[in-house]
């Protein structure tokens, strides 16, 4: 490895007060994508492309990168104070991450994503520094049928996500896997369960499904309930800058589940078709079953805000390797900065990979990292005055949720129906929430059943049943029974245990 030129990339951007600019004005700019639900990272890239052409290609790419880098950061915001995710895979984030703005800790919880988020950034960048050399038989060791396993392994997760209700975990699971299928049939082209709807040919939006399953029945909740999200006394409430700091220091008291997640994360992004959405749940899942007490998870776990967020941006490292060695985008994202790459004059694929096309790569690797650090820092500054808003009444709150709710609906697919769509999964999320029904499984369904669908198909038209006999699929099988066996272990001695032990569940 190069380790001058590694260096020399480095000393590119930190020496250079034009290309700090950009990275300054860059990161704040992607981090309000990612704030409003709705606009995102790839709507973002389109829409500074223009101010980015004609620029530099060194200085275009940092600046696209940077921006596209630390969308999900920004995301974690409204998912923690209001239950609203600013981006698909920020939903993750909701599940233990407004809980604890319920409980008065919405500065602790701000402070454990932001530091997740900075370190998995991080971490996926070096990975993606150590992974160069073995970058090509990684990428290509995976097939449809190590693609439809890791697909089935990710919807086991759904047990860990149910508690103790596993049969009304599976049920809501199988119930989203059910909406997975509402769109045209990949193979034939033939309408599914549409109803003549145009707007359902390309399946459920998955921004409109995580807003009307968790955002609409909190706001309904909140409405009901009175008072403000953090509800009860301000006394002990972590908003300010010391609960914020504990948060991060929460990620570096749990640093093997940070690097895990972060290792995990970054290696699903580095697979083309998987992306962000699989990478937070599965690592969500990953931190429920690793932990000793997975009953606090969907209480206020502050793992449970670790795991997806260092997933989240720890993935954009990853997908980077499909992207630039071998022009095949890691996300939807990836393949927006993709076009746009080549419209600075950088051209993806094997070819980057010589020695004298690799110093754009090095400066987007550390681009990648210190976007990272850098929007770790800004928003610390402002972390305590955020932590504020879970205390605005609900009253004052409501509106304005629910009018960022409804843009972001409306603005993923430009279409009213979405918003029909939105209400109809709302009144559907109040009464799983109403009577304690687990809504997770149901996102997981809808996310992956397209991924399982599709890659079972290229997998029977390659292999037919043998597929599963293949050395990848069968080291997946082994993982999905061994997660299966976890948790009937830990459910039996659960219930085995002592009723002492029972007193918190509820």
């Amino acid at each position: 490895m190069d380790f001058g030129g590694i260096f020399d990339a480095l000393l590119t951007i930190v020496g250079s007060p034009y290309h700090l600019f950009l990275l300054a004005i860059a990161v704040p700019i992607g981090m309000f994508f990612g704030a409003i639900p709705g606009l995102g990272g790839k709507l973002g890239i389109v829409l500074v492309i223009p101010f980015v052409f004609g620029m530099d290609a060194v200085a275009g790419a940092l600046f696209l990168i940077a921006m596209h880098s630390v969308v999900h950061t920004g995301g974690s915001v409204p998912s923690i104070l209001f239950g609203v995710p600013g981006t698909g895979p920020d939903a993750a984030t909701i599940v233990d991450g407004l809980p604890m703005t319920k409980n008065g800790e919405a500065g602790r919880a701000l402070g454990a994503a932001f530091g997740a988020s900075g370190v998995g950034g991080v971490i996926g960048g070096l990975f993606l520094l150590a992974l160069l050399p073995l970058l090509q038989p990684i990428v290509l060791a995976f097939s449809p049928a190590e693609f439809f396993l890791l697909a089935l392994f990710g919807i086991t997760l759904i047990a860990m996500l149910s508690g103790d209700s596993l049969v009304k975990g599976m049920m809501v699971g199988f119930f989203g896997l059910m909406m997975a299928f509402v769109k045209l049939d990949p193979q034939t082209g033939i309408e599914r369960y549409t109803f003549g709807q145009l707007f359902l040919w390309d399946g459920i939006d998955i921004i409109a499904a995580v807003l009307g399953i968790f955002a609409i029945p909190e706001m309904i909740a909140l409405g009901a309930a009175g008072g403000s999200m953090a509800g009860g006394s301000k006394i002990n409430a972590s908003y300010g800058l010391a609960g914020v700091l504990r948060g991060i220091g929460d990620v570096f008291r749990h640093w093997t589940l940070t690097i895990r997640t972060s290792l995990i994360g970054a290696f699903i992004g580095m697979i083309p078709g998987l992306g962000g959405d699989a990478a937070s749940w599965i690592c969500y899942g990953h931190a429920a079953q690793s932990s000793k007490t997975p009953e606090r998870f969907g209480k206020g776990a502050v793992e449970g805000v670790i795991a997806p967020e260092t997933a989240n941006n720890s993935k954009e490292g990853g997908s980077l390797l499909p992207t630039l060695f071998f022009a095949v985008p890691g996300s939807s994202g990836m393949a927006i900065l993709l076009g746009a790459f080549i419209m600075l004059g950088i051209q993806p694929g094997p070819a980057l990979a010589l020695p004298e096309n690799m110093d754009i790569v090095w400066v987007l690797i550390w681009g990648l990292m210190l976007a990272n650090i850098l929007a770790v820092i800004m928003f610390i500054v402002v972390a305590p005055g955020l932590g504020y808003l879970s205390y605005v009444r609900g009253n004052l709150l409501i509106p304005f949720v629910l009018a960022l709710t409804f843009l972001g609906a409306y603005l993923a697919i430009r279409s009213w129906e979405n918003m029909a769509l939105l209400m109809a999964l709302g009144v559907l999320g109040y009464f799983l929430k109403k009577y304690h029904w687990p809504r997770p499984p149901f996102v997981i369904g809808l996310i992956l059943g397209p991924i399982a669908e599709d890659s079972f198909h290229k997998a029977m038209a390659l292999w037919g049943p043998a597929f599963l006999l293949r050395p990848g699929a069968l080291v997946m099988i082994g993982l999905i029974v061994l997660t299966i066996g976890i948790y009937v272990y830990r459910l039996v001695r659960h219930k085995d245990a002592p009723e002492w032990m029972h007193e918190d569940d509820d």
